[in-house]
């Protein structure tokens, strides 16, 4: 699997998100709505959730294995730290 393109939409108010973003995976498939937020610990992404009858939110898409997840968040939080660089068409 290899990740082909990443959007970022950087969030200019203030809060926790810092960005949304897309993935293309393999030029074939593409997540939306990844979202970049700023915790105790430092950055870290989100997956796609929805609330669920429960109150609870679950991912929509995510990652089998943690191998994976670390790679699609270092990617996603790379072209975040160039996309800082870039003029402001954040929401």
């Amino acid at each position: 699997m290899k990740i082909t393109d990443v959007r970022v939409r950087k969030i200019t108010k203030e809060g926790k998100m810092k960005a949304i973003v897309s993935i293309t995976i393999d030029d074939e498939f593409v997540v939306h709505d990844i979202k970049v937020i700023e915790g105790e610990k430092g950055l870290f992404i989100a997956m796609p959730s929805k609330k669920a009858t429960d109150g609870e939110y679950r991912d929509i898409a995510h990652p089998i294995n943690q191998a994976t997840r670390e790679n699609i968040q270092n990617i996603i939080l790379d072209r975040y730290e160039k996309a800082l660089l870039e003029p402001d068409e954040g929401i």
